[in-house]
């Protein structure tokens, strides 16, 4: 029986895609100016070593670009790093979008379950405060809402985060379904501490998804959860998955 639905939130409830690859762009063409190195040699180098820290849920941009910096042999400057991420941050916020059926389906789901959301913290500029705070129309739906990555809660797909989150809402894993957009941090990690994942690929980002072999349904739109124990598959069944 199925009493909570939990969610993820970047990608899941709202759509930043745009944003994100904006300000990576931004961020990329500042740092390689600042250091005068050919362009092609920059992105190979960052992307190896961002790829590093987003494989262990690491996703301060202040740090990945220090660690680019004394690649180079360069003292990076903190005050200026510190800069750029806020700048990074504020271009995903102003090209945010809430995906446009979330609060309908929150506002039916509400009715039949209780509902929580486990985040990464994603190395915001400002800690304790998650990209949710600016969605009062989004927030005012969750019980529960674990922030993990900071205050010594370690990121998904840790176990501890989605314990916590059952924890406080004093339910077993088997009786939640955890709705996320990415492979390996929401479909793994809650499958891993024994929740019911639903791998969401919104129609509306856009993005190469990972062909996988995994029992966890696929939605490509919130509304495919109105239907959510119908969802939950027969134990042992696996499909491969993927919209393109």
């Amino acid at each position: 029986m199925i009493r909570a639905i939990i969610f993820d939130f970047g990608q899941t409830l709202v759509d930043s895609a745009d944003g994100f690859r904006t300000a990576e762009k931004e961020t990329q063409r500042k740092a390689c100016a600042a250091l005068g190195v050919i362009w092609e040699e920059f992105l190979e180098v960052y992307r190896g070593i961002r790829s590093r820290f987003h494989a262990r849920s690491d996703f301060s941009r202040k740090k990945i670009l220090e660690t680019v910096f004394r690649h180079y042999g360069r003292k990076p400057d903190s005050e200026l790093l510190g800069q750029w991420e806020i700048e990074y941050w504020e271009r995903i916020k102003e090209t945010t979008r809430i995906f446009p059926e979330a609060e309908a389906v929150l506002k039916a789901l509400r009715v039949r379950y209780r509902l929580a959301l486990i985040t990464n913290a994603q190395g915001q500029a400002e800690e304790g405060k998650h990209r949710l705070g600016n969605y009062p129309e989004l927030e005012r739906f969750f019980e529960v809402v674990v922030v993990a990555g900071e205050n010594g809660i370690p990121a998904k797909p840790d176990p501890l985060p989605f314990r916590l989150c059952l924890d406080k809402l004093g339910i077993a894993p088997g009786d939640s379904v955890y709705v996320g957009d990415d492979w390996r941090i929401d479909v793994c990690g809650s499958e891993a501490v024994g929740m019911h994942p639903v791998w969401l690929q919104h129609r509306l980002v856009q993005r190469n998804w990972p062909v996988v072999e995994t029992s966890a349904p696929l939605i490509d739109s919130l509304e495919g959860l109105l239907d959510v124990e119908q969802l939950i598959p027969a134990e042992g069944k696996s499909f491969k998955v993927c919209l393109k």
